[in-house]
């Protein structure tokens, strides 16, 4: 059940860091999305417990992976870009 939990809130933080941060390159369909969020989900934990925020069994809460997400997007995006400019001959 835990892991179902994990999905779901991640689908949902994927969602709203996607309407947040729109863009062309995105991912799209709900396994993406999901693993948007999810992937959010650690990189906010892993910058929380790095600053000071969260204790060494604390986790990101739902608005953690929105921002964890958003910085995910971020970096999709700035990667997917350059790799999109590049000419091919």
């Amino acid at each position: 059940m835990h892991i179902l939990w994990i999905v779901i809130i991640g689908f949902l933080a994927g969602i709203v860091a996607k309407f947040i941060m729109p863009g062309p390159n995105e991912p799209s369909g709900f396994i993406m999305t999901a693993v948007l969020g999810i992937v959010g989900a650690f990189v906010a934990t892993f910058l929380g417990q790095a600053i000071g925020w969260y204790g060494p069994n604390d986790g990101a809460g739902f608005i953690g992976a929105i921002i964890g997400a958003i910085i995910v997007l971020g970096i999709w995006g700035f990667i997917s870009g350059r790799s999109s400019s590049v000419s091919r001959y």
